[in-house]
């Protein structure tokens, strides 16, 4: 990846970190992978949340962070925002969530084999 890549968001079929054709694995990891992205899409989970919210929920965030961070995952098509200013997970960062529970147990086990 060069420089002319710094800001794009990661999509399938576009270069991204780990894969210079942008397979779809590699994409979403990089998109993942983003400082902030998963603990957003976390406290989307049981529905619609505003801007202000997430704000507050995600503490050590800046506002402009939090606005990038859910343009990024807009263009994906993981977050939409509604008309009156509401964020959601769409049915792709639904099945997301779903798609990650078995990473959750994983890390649980992994944990305790650590010793946690």
């Amino acid at each position: 990846m060069d420089d002319s890549d710094e800001g794009r968001i990661p999509l399938p079929g576009r270069r991204v970190r780990g894969s210079e054709t942008g397979r779809p694995l590699m994409a979403a990891f990089d998109l993942l992978g983003r400082r902030w992205t998963l603990r957003i899409i976390w406290e989307m989970r049981f529905g619609s949340v505003r801007f202000s919210n997430l704000r507050s929920a995600i503490e050590g965030i800046s506002s402009s962070t939090l606005s990038q961070r859910l343009s990024e995952l807009s263009e994906a098509h993981i977050v939409t925002q509604t008309d009156d200013g509401v964020y959601r997970l769409t049915v792709h960062g639904k099945s997301l969530l779903l798609a990650l529970g078995p990473l959750e147990l994983w890390a649980h086990t992994w944990a305790f084999a650590a010793g946690e």
